[in-house]
């Protein structure tokens, strides 16, 4: 944990020592992060998902439509590293994806949609092998990564963002 409120479990660092226990750990953070983010969100009303979790951040409502179209990306890109030889991945800008009018929504769809998404990624990665995540892809931003590493940012990426709207619901007592 940190004060930090960008930053509520701390900054993501991989972990290099990667054994199959910390592998399958990361492959259940993944598999909860749609409960964890239902559960965070459960009984908010629209004013409090239109509050930003902190001073010039997004709102809970737009931390809601983000965290399924930063898994979309990360799917897409687990497919890729797997069927093409160190492929470059194509990053987005999320600062304005999250400006863009659909995220005045419902979170609803965006939660059902974390639900399949999730459902099909754990699927995938609960049958790839050792060699399946050593595989490479290039990150323009970041540059040469593996799927383990993918994998390890992911799962930090669903408690991150839920723990921005759990932090928010503690610090105003909701």
């Amino acid at each position: 944990m940190t004060d930090d409120l960008r930053y509520p479990t701390g900054k993501f660092h991989f972990d290099p020592d990667v054994t199959a226990q910390k592998r399958a750990a990361s492959i259940a953070a993944i598999r909860e992060t749609p409960a964890v983010l239902r559960t965070a969100v459960r009984g908010l009303t629209d004013a409090q998902l239109d509050t930003p979790y902190r001073p010039g951040g997004w709102t809970v409502r737009q931390v809601v439509h983000h965290v399924p179209e930063s898994h979309m990306n990360a799917f897409v890109r687990f497919k890729l590293a797997l069927t093409e030889d160190n492929p470059t991945i194509k990053p987005y800008d999320e600062d304005a994806w999250a400006k863009l009018k659909d995220v005045s929504s419902p979170i609803e769809p965006s939660l059902t949609l974390l639900d399949a998404l999730h459902t099909r990624w754990v699927t995938l990665l609960e049958t790839m092998n050792r060699e399946d995540f050593g595989r490479p892809l290039q990150h323009p931003e970041r540059g040469p990564m593996t799927l383990d590493q993918m994998l390890q940012l992911y799962a930090w990426h669903g408690r991150h963002h839920a723990a921005h709207i759990t932090g928010l619901r503690a610090r105003e007592r909701w």
